[in-house]
């Protein structure tokens, strides 16, 4: 949900917005003329099917009418299903088909639209002229060579194409499932969760605003009379809102940057019902005339004896702690979570800290009713509820993180306060950055760890500092070493000699140093003298000696077993203080900036050892050997490798290899192709999140995405909103780390599953696993 700043503050929140969409007017433009690639499609498609099953395609009859060579729909879609492992649905079978039918390469015989899984005929373009010739020999076999590969190109387009036909329909006509197929393509466009108010669109004149328009493909141009092009706006960028929202006449005006756009239209009628639907559905808690809650009423389709829930949407930080202790149900056993809650204590480092959450909980731990308020018992009843509500509230802060609230003094106090034992409550382990050796300390939330840092003629000093130390304490501990009584500045240097002046205020700088980086001080005069080790140059010649005699699945399987170490160590809180800036906590993330480190270490091992391969069949094989090691990172749902190794060889040092591609085999080629599919951004990466929603955890994710999408999230969305905590954008953070939080519980099955893959029996029907025998 985002908060929009009209004439009175009001909140959209998605469904509205999504089940108005579903009624709304869907434009495209459709190519007349069919494309190279999809004319030879349908070629590569009626050659194949008259080798292989020439029944499918054959004169029909119908009420006493005779269809000249034509084929049925669900039979196209059986034939597909059976001939390619890349059609998982008959749904997306039909997609496939449909753009065959967009193309008008493939058509219905009375000239319908859309192709459906039923009883009805369709015909090959070339089958429309009564003397279309037969395939040769030499034709079905270039068809069976290109079979596979015309099937992957279908595959991709097909989902695009299948949207478009339910789009097509008129509102009342969609069933449910064409509902459910809008509904998840539509969360992923970046209007629906961004609602940008910044610019607003239409060809200028006299007149009012009439349209919502979401770009869903291409690009247009954003033109003021005067001023020219002022901005361009792509795929999932919205317009003509800020019209609506203020009722003012259109601004400027649209033009399209390429053809065959495609738009979505939600009309103001429609829009205006979003805004008047929320509204009457918003609870609002006022003190001295000002909000301090805002609640939103929904249907509870979970109890019988609460038809009606209350969901934060915003509000002041005592005011939220208030609601979600008096809703807390008071069970004997607190078996039941609330949602709710979990958000609130796994995001209150942002809006309320520590030292300000602790005496809140305290205030309400000892409150005691007023004599006038009831009688003796009931008062003594309310006040140990109170009690119990701020327990359970600990007691899951604890089983979030207890060293989080042993290592501040406030947290620490209270515990011991409020008569809790923090050295009985559940402790979280944490990790030492990979190649510092820790030690042990007296206060154990802050390890030390030991680490080199270099002066200009390339001697270095070992220095023993917290993993969170900032570059002022780095500096200060080196001066100590050195005796020196110079100003020193701590400077990053890379391996190309690329310096980097470190702020004092800097912290975790040891995990956040680049890979071949490295950390020198220095007076400010000796910066430009300042060369890169010679270790940092890198190697100068390959391992594949060594490499190739090491099984592909084994180096699967352990590279799996460190990535799952490191992904195991990263915390929650690690995300929170990357995506808000842990400048602003003083906290370290460590663990996240090793994990995100170790991505980047693959890839370019991955460069490293195809570059310095120095014959054409060594680097052939090495290719082989990486996309066998990709298969089974895929395998074993380590989707970090897998990425950091096809974007390895995704690397220009690597693409412009011709003669190295041009020998590689074609099932290498179509197993690397598939797999460079998954990384296809368009869409918001949907190729991806497609394939990990079927996926059962757990998983190592592609963590940058991650990031990308927490990133997004934060910077689309206000924190604070007069004065009031939006609440919403900490449940949509929330929302995100869960997928960590799900996979850390599943630790010891995903080790099972590495270990021992080939007693796992939990696959998901949809995850296609790559057998060994297909890269022999």
């Amino acid at each position: 949900m985002i908060l929009l700043t009209l004439h009175f503050p009001i909140y959209i929140w998605s469904q509205y917005v999504l089940s108005c969409l579903l009624c709304t007017e869907w434009f495209m433009s459709v190519s007349q003329v069919p494309s190279e690639k999809i004319l030879r499609a349908s070629k590569v498609l009626r050659n194949t099917i008259l080798s292989r099953a020439p029944h499918i395609i054959r004169d029909r009859k119908y009420h006493l009418k005779t269809y000249r060579q034509c084929c049925m729909g669900t039979e196209l879609v059986d034939w597909l299903m059976q001939h390619t492992s890349c059609v998982h649905s008959r749904v997306q079978a039909v997609g496939m088909w449909q753009v065959l039918l967009e193309e008008g390469v493939l058509n219905h015989v009375d000239q319908e639209l859309s192709f459906q899984d039923k009883y009805l005929f369709y015909r090959f373009l070339e089958d429309e002229s009564e003397d279309a010739p037969l395939p040769t020999e030499e034709e079905k076999k270039e068809s069976d060579e290109e079979l596979q590969d015309t099937l992957l190109l279908l595959s991709q387009i097909g989902p695009d194409a299948h949207l478009r036909m339910i789009l097509s329909k008129q509102p009342g006509q969609r069933t449910v499932d064409d509902l459910e197929i809008i509904y998840e393509e539509l969360m992923h466009i970046k209007a629906l969760s961004h609602l940008s108010t910044t610019v607003s669109i239409y060809k200028p004149d006299s007149k009012k605003g009439t349209s919502w328009y979401i770009i869903l493909k291409g690009s247009v141009n954003v033109v003021i009379y005067g001023k020219g092009v002022v901005c361009t706006l792509h795929e999932g960028d919205d317009f003509g809102k800020l019209a609506l929202v203020n009722d003012a006449p259109r601004a400027a005006s649209i033009v399209l940057r390429e053809d065959n756009c495609h738009f979505l239209r939600v009309d103001k009628e429609d829009f205006n019902r979003v805004l008047r639907d929320v509204e009457a559905n918003t609870v609002r808690l006022k003190e001295h005339e000002e909000d301090v809650l805002v609640l939103e009423k929904t249907n509870n389709r979970g109890s019988t004896s609460s038809p009606l829930k209350y969901t934060v949407m915003s509000g002041t930080p005592e005011k939220i702690l208030e609601h979600l202790l008096e809703t807390t149900k008071l069970d004997s056993q607190f078996t039941e979570s609330d949602p709710a809650l979990d958000d609130f204590l796994l995001m209150h480092c942002v809006f309320v800290p520590n030292s300000q959450l602790c005496p809140l909980l305290m205030r309400s731990f000892t409150y005691h009713a007023q004599p006038s308020q009831g009688s003796e018992q009931e008062r003594m009843d309310y006040s140990l509820n109170n009690k119990r509500r701020v327990i359970h509230l600990v007691l899951q802060w604890a089983a979030i993180n207890t060293d989080h609230l042993q290592e501040e003094d406030s947290s620490f106090h209270f515990l011991q306060v409020s008569r809790f034992d923090p050295l009985c409550l559940p402790r979280c382990h944490h990790r030492s950055p990979s190649g510092c050796e820790a030690l042990s300390s007296a206060d154990s939330f802050h390890p030390l760890v030991a680490a080199r840092v270099y002066c200009s003629d390339h001697t270095y000093s070992t220095i023993r500092v917290p993993v969170s130390a900032s570059v002022r304490e780095v500096i200060a501990a080196v001066t100590d070493k050195l005796g020196s009584g110079d100003d020193l500045l701590l400077i990053h240097l890379n391996s190309a000699g690329d310096k980097e002046l470190l702020k004092p205020s800097d912290v975790s700088i040891f995990s956040s140093l680049s890979i071949n980086g490295r950390l020198f001080v220095c007076p400010r005069d000796q910066i430009d003298s300042l060369t890169p080790l010679p270790e940092q140059e890198g190697p100068s010649a390959g391992s594949m000696s060594t490499f190739e005699l090491m099984s592909s699945k084994d180096l699967a399987h352990q590279m799996t077993l460190y990535d799952w170490e490191l992904f195991d160590c990263v915390h929650e809180h690690e995300l929170i203080y990357h995506t808000f800036g842990r400048q602003h906590f003083k906290k370290t993330t460590a663990n996240l900036d090793l994990f995100l480190r170790r991505f980047n270490e693959v890839q370019l091992w991955v460069v490293t050892e195809v570059c310095l391969c120095p014959t054409l069949s060594k680097r052939v094989q090495l290719l082989k050997k990486f996309i066998k090691i990709a298969a089974h990172c895929k395998e074993f749902k380590n989707l970090n490798s897998f990425f950091a190794i096809i974007m390895g060889l995704g690397n220009p040092a690597v693409c412009r290899l011709s003669q190295t591609w041009e020998k590689l085999p074609s099932k290498f080629k179509k197993f690397y192709g598939e797999f460079e599919n998954l990384m296809d951004p368009s869409r918001n990466h949907r190729a991806y999140r497609l394939t990990v929603a079927k996926l059962e955890p757990p998983i190592i994710p592609f963590m940058p995405l991650l990031i990308k999408d927490m990133t997004f999230t934060h910077e689309g969305n206000k924190t604070f909103t007069d004065r009031l905590v939006n609440f919403e954008k900490m449940v949509s953070l929330q929302g995100t780390y869960f997928s960590i939080s799900e996979t850390v519980l599943n630790r010891t099955c995903l080790i099972f599953l590495v270990c021992f893959p080939e007693n796992d029996c939990k696959h998901s029907p949809n995850h296609e696993i790559l057998p060994e025998s297909a890269f022999q």
